[in-house]
């Protein structure tokens, strides 16, 4: 960056006017009978928020010394004023108490549903979850355990739980004719749980 670049040179700014050139207004102390600079700002009370008074050091001190927010209030109405100062003074309502929420309860079906979403609730008949679809190989992996599209993961463990311990070697006394099939059930098996179907 080149600062002595003529862009540069065309930047101007405006130089604000400063409280103590002579050209500045003078803004006088509120206090009563003060005509010393009102440097410093004090709030003017309850009900007239960000409105101030302009008062010299000296009267800006016995006026803070002195304020209090909540004069002339009653001690109910300063703990009303202090509870909802906890919600910032905005309204709320309790939960529950929604009247449209408590007509459904009473009756659904005054009220409209255009989605159908509480359909359950009015008397009709849930719409029973769709089954996943399988792939071929999926397919071929649960007739090999003997099962069909609607197996579901504990009945596929089950099956297979079965089947291993009916053609494995050891529970045959050492027949050793039925590995091939024991392979093909273990491969299905390790197939059907890598796809999370079991």
């Amino acid at each position: 960056m080149d600062l002595n670049s003529p862009i540069f040179d065309r930047i101007r700014v405006k130089r604000q006017a400063r409280r103590d050139e002579p050209g500045a207004p003078r803004i006088v102390c509120d206090f009563p009978g003060c005509l010393g600079a009102g440097e410093f700002r004090a709030p003017m009370g309850r009900l007239r928020e960000g409105q101030y008074f302009c008062f010299c050091l000296d009267h800006v001190r016995e006026y803070n010394s002195a304020y209090n927010y909540f004069d002339g209030m009653t001690d109910d109405a300063m703990a009303r004023w202090m509870k909802d100062d906890t919600i910032g003074h905005r309204p709320t309502w309790a939960m529950g108490v929604n009247r449209a929420g408590r007509a459904f309860r009473e009756d659904p079906s005054t009220v409209r549903d255009p989605l159908g979403m509480f359909g359950e609730r009015r008397g009709r008949r849930p719409v029973e979850p769709t089954r996943p679809a399988y792939g071929i190989a999926a397919m071929k992996a649960l007739g090999a355990l003997g099962l069909d599209e609607t197996a579901d993961a504990p009945a596929i463990k089950a099956r297979y739980k079965e089947l291993v311990k009916r053609l494995h070697p050891d529970a045959n006394g050492g027949d050793r004719s039925s590995e091939d099939k024991l392979r093909e059930i273990i491969r299905a098996y390790n197939y059907l749980r890598a796809a999370k179907l079991a």
